[in-house]
């Protein structure tokens, strides 16, 4: 009532008319503003929809065979661990190997004693893989006085994490002693324990059955 009586007043007079309507029209707007803003706000979706997403870069390349290619550009770092896969157990090699993989595991220090071979000796005379104890004193000489005196045989594998559980895998070196370590599921272990393989040049991966 008090609004309509504001309009009988000002009724016959145009200009205090205008007037009246210029301060008013603020008071209406200033609360359809907050509501606007407060949906934004609590209703993001809808907010979201009114913004337009720039396409994704591509880098095209043409290939070989003349065919013209596309892939998308990574912009953005992900610092996730990468993943190694796991030993498979192959039934065709002698199951007392993965025995000598737990034991040498269950013996392993958290690093390097230098003593990596005698390690994977011990681990093979306990888990009865060996009758005797190696005596071949250097690490890359192991590979072969495994196959010449216990019956062992050179895999067909070139790449340490496709070598099965329990294989011996025996490493090379120029001036150095090599290096010896047995495939655990998830990954190699002599006198320490590593989830990756060493990185010295591979002689090969070794089993009986």
């Amino acid at each position: 009532m008090k609004n309509f009586s504001i309009f009988e007043k000002i009724g016959c007079d145009p200009s205090r008319y205008t007037r009246q309507v210029a301060l008013f029209m603020p008071k209406l707007l200033t609360p359809l503003i907050v509501i606007l803003l407060g949906t934004a706000v609590f209703c993001p979706r809808s907010a979201m929809a009114l913004r337009f997403s720039a396409p994704t870069p591509k880098f095209n390349y043409t290939d070989a065979s003349g065919k013209k290619q596309s892939v998308d550009i990574v912009d953005k770092y992900y610092p996730k661990k990468i993943v190694q896969p796991i030993a498979k157990a192959d039934a065709q090699i002698d199951p007392k190997l993965r025995r000598a993989a737990t034991i040498a595991e269950e013996r392993a220090r958290a690093h390097s004693l230098k003593k990596c071979w005698c390690f994977v000796k011990e681990a093979l005379v306990a888990a009865g893989v060996v009758k005797s104890r190696p005596q071949t004193p250097l690490a890359k000489q192991a590979g072969q006085e495994l196959v010449n005196n216990y019956g062992f045989k050179k895999l067909p594998v070139s790449n340490p994490y496709e070598a099965p559980v329990g294989s011996v895998l025996v490493y090379g070196a120029k001036r150095a002693a090599g290096h010896v370590e047995i495939r655990t599921e998830t990954g190699f272990v002599s006198d320490f324990r590593s989830e990756t393989p060493s990185r010295r040049p591979l002689i090969g991966v070794f089993a009986k059955s």
